[in-house]
């Protein structure tokens, strides 16, 4: 018979991986938004000057700032997933897979804490 829960040593292991996966996201997240959000453009391009920009300069200081919102965005979305998951180790239901309801293995929750699929799931999930 197929084990339908990790065990609470498990749970507790996993647990220390999220909070540690957490702790780094909200440093790379701070980090991001200390160097994106608090320079001007002219600080963030080293303009130390007082003429105006070139068109290509700014455009590409826009584009620099709003990709680095983007992966904000997307470490932040990573933030909630791993807030998920570990509301599922207090619960015990954590590593059970949202399709077929089998257990994830250990080796893809170290990997990715906040899998809500098994690979074979995840990977039909993809084709589709």
């Amino acid at each position: 018979m197929l084990k339908k829960r990790y065990t609470k040593k498990d749970l507790k292991e996993f647990k220390k991986i999220i909070l540690s996966r957490k702790e780094e996201l909200v440093d790379d997240i701070k980090h991001i938004s200390d160097d994106t959000l608090k320079k001007s453009q002219k600080d963030a391009a080293g303009d130390i000057s007082g003429y105006t920009y070139h068109m290509a300069d700014v455009a590409t200081d826009t584009y620099d700032r709003e990709f680095s919102l983007g992966l904000a965005s997307n470490e932040r979305q990573v933030l909630y997933e791993l807030e998920d998951a570990l509301k599922k180790v207090e619960d015990g239901t954590f590593g059970i897979c949202e399709s077929c309801k089998c257990l994830i293995t250990k080796t893809r929750l170290k990997v990715v804490p906040q899998a809500r699929l098994c690979v074979k799931c995840q990977e039909k999930k993809e084709k589709r």
